[in-house]
């Protein structure tokens, strides 16, 4: 059978303690005990089902890991405080002292800070490459690589990463092949073409309503066990614990994932075609134009389309600035960094969710001062919404 990631979230049904539609939400930090060796069986990792400390796991947490296990197509997943809490807890798990990470050059900033700047500090180098270019990928592949490094649809550049074939790689060198796929829940499957570890930040298009901060590690169920041990385990001990209260409001936002993710991508994939229509530079997955446009088609579960995301450059730091202020005025959406939201948000990455990256750096990847990144809301008539963004275009001399 087909694949079909919204129809495993929605055969999840789970009742309340006292029956109720929606799971009990656990408001403990610590569990009780019937028998001293219960607990000791617990810390020893031996306890299926026993709840021990919240840090560890809480049934809040798990219920919302197993949604999201569902919707990527992994044995478990383990939620965490911020995608970030989950990533960093991945690689950290991963690689030791004199290890080596090949990521992709466009990646969100945060991760991208973490790995050139903080991880060499314990001794673990990264090589940033173009993903696109699988023979790039393998030459920097070295006796010492552990983890191949990506996002299915790149932040804030919108590459798109062709996860069959950094699998295939992954597998010849035996390496983990670590997948953040926050740009493209439900559109992208990436467990399903080979990714042995899929993270999100739970923030975006997961939660979709910009009130909470969270993360999440897909994977098997000995890796999740792996992060949560309470000797070694890098979610256990580095504390990012996800809040029962977050994670029972999360869960129940997933329920409508699939409605506001075919809604985002319809109208970003109309405004893109308006836009380059218009002679912007438009750079959106779902375009012919889009170098890896066939690529995501052929990974992609049609649906869902081609996402919410998409980037114009306008020419000068002065337009951005000055068109991003102007829908704002006009109540078009928010200057504002994250996505996922269901108004529209803009922001020019070189200044914001991308600042930590080198200038030089962003010139070479292809980040000009002349970007906006674009995560299209839920808007009812795009069409009216586009006339507007295009007298914007034209007040500002965008157009």
């Amino acid at each position: 059978m087909k694949f079909n990631p919204a129809e495993n979230i929605q055969d999840l049904q789970y009742f309340g303690e006292f029956g109720g539609v929606n799971p009990s939400i656990s408001d403990s930090s610590t569990y009780t005990f019937l028998s001293a060796k219960t607990m000791f069986d617990t810390f020893e990792g031996n306890a299926e089902g026993c709840y021990l400390y919240s840090r560890h796991s809480s049934p809040s947490n798990l219920y919302l890991g197993e949604a999201l296990a569902a919707m990527e197509g992994t044995e478990t997943a383990n939620v965490a405080a911020s995608g970030m809490g989950a990533i960093t807890s991945v690689l950290l798990q991963l690689c030791n002292a004199g290890n080596h990470i090949v990521s992709s050059r466009t990646i969100y900033g945060g991760t991208y800070a973490f790995l050139k700047n903080f991880t060499p500090k314990l001794g673990i180098e990264t090589n940033f490459v173009d993903i696109t270019k699988l023979e790039l990928v393998e030459a920097a592949i070295t006796k010492n690589t552990k983890v191949l490094y990506c996002e299915s649809v790149s932040n804030p550049l919108l590459e798109v990463a062709d996860i069959k074939g950094l699998s295939a790689l992954a597998k010849k060198h035996n390496l983990k092949l670590v997948v953040d796929n926050t740009f493209s829940p439900l559109s992208i499957s990436p467990a399903k073409l080979g990714a042995d570890i899929v993270c999100h930040s739970l923030t975006k298009f997961i939660n979709g309503s910009s009130d909470t901060v969270g993360g999440v590690v897909c994977g098997t169920q000995e890796f999740n066990n792996d992060l949560r041990n309470v000797n070694d385990g890098a979610s256990m001990l580095l504390g990012s614990t996800m809040d029962s209260l977050r994670a029972a409001s999360v869960l129940k936002n997933m329920r409508t994932l699939h409605i506001r993710m075919k809604q985002h991508s319809y109208n970003a994939a109309y405004l893109a075609d308006k836009f380059q229509s218009d002679g912007l530079k438009t750079v959106y997955p779902g375009l012919e134009s889009h170098p890896s446009h066939q690529l995501f088609k052929k990974m992609m579960n049609a649906e869902y389309g081609f996402g919410g995301m998409l980037t114009i450059d306008v020419g000068s730091l002065e337009k951005v600035n000055a068109l991003m202020e102007l829908m704002q005025h006009k109540n078009l959406g928010y200057l504002a960094v994250s996505l996922g939201f269901y108004k529209t948000l803009f922001s020019a990455p070189g200044s914001s969710t991308s600042s930590e990256i080198p200038e030089e750096e962003q010139v070479a990847m292809g980040l000009t001062n002349g970007l906006i990144r674009f995560s299209i809301g839920l808007d009812n008539d795009i069409e009216r919404t586009y006339k507007m963004m295009k007298g914007c275009m034209l007040q500002v001399g965008v157009l």
